[in-house]
């Protein structure tokens, strides 16, 4: 099938799944560790490192939309999407706005801290721990659980902001943001044309972040 022209691709698949894979994962997690299913929590544990590492390597390398330098540069823009913003003459961003660039790094620096916490974690009788606690001292595997706990309240509130900023998008903006993160795809018209850098699906990278994503878990689970 041949693309339509009038619709541009947006978000990768990767950006997608890993997203919507996310958005599943965290209530897994939360409700396996509140209901003590701790083994379903170390899997899914890992699944989210994973996933973590894989959206880390795709923001050096991925689609153009997908990495962090082209979000970096839009920080500096903060002060005038902010201006539009409150004059409600702005317009839909190519990617990620700079608001909402601020909104990923955030939610990506609470995720990886999550992960990382949750592998060197030990409970306080001992029982429960970690894949990576043999690394470290009772004391130290103590710290980490204590972090992975407080950090969690962080990331739940990071979440919360992020709906919240949806709803306020969708509801007052006249905005609509989550049906490109399931298709994929915007109208070309939403977009002047010095807004639309080269953003195309690039699998041989994807496939090398992936396998070293997958090689970076079985490593920790043949650790533990």
């Amino acid at each position: 099938m041949m693309a339509d022209p009038a619709r541009i691709l947006v978000w990768d698949w990767a950006v997608r799944l890993v997203h919507w894979l996310m958005v599943i994962l965290v209530p897994l997690l939360w409700w396996t560790a509140e209901e003590g299913y701790m083994d379903w929590h170390r899997s899914l544990g890992l699944t989210m490192f994973g996933l973590v590492l894989f959206r880390l390597i795709w923001g050096l390398i991925g689609s153009w939309t997908a990495r962090f330098v082209p979000m970096l540069r839009r920080v500096g823009m903060l002060k005038s999407y902010i201006g539009k913003l409150r004059a409600r003459e702005h317009g839909p961003t190519f990617g990620h706005s700079p608001l909402a660039v601020l909104g990923v790094f955030a939610l990506l620096a609470a995720l990886a801290t999550q992960v990382t916490t949750g592998l060197f974690s030990v409970d306080i009788d001992g029982l429960e721990s970690g894949p990576l606690a043999i690394m470290v001292s009772f004391e130290t595997g103590r710290q980490f659980a204590e972090i992975h706990e407080l950090n969690f309240n962080l990331l739940a509130t990071l979440i919360g902001l992020h709906i919240t900023a949806i709803a306020i998008y969708h509801f007052v903006l006249k905005e609509k943001l989550v049906r490109p993160m399931v298709t994929g795809l915007r109208s070309r018209s939403d977009f002047s044309a010095e807004q639309l850098p080269e953003n195309r699906s690039r699998p041989i990278p994807m496939i090398a972040a992936a396998i070293l994503s997958l090689a970076s878990v079985m490593v920790i689970l043949n650790f533990g």
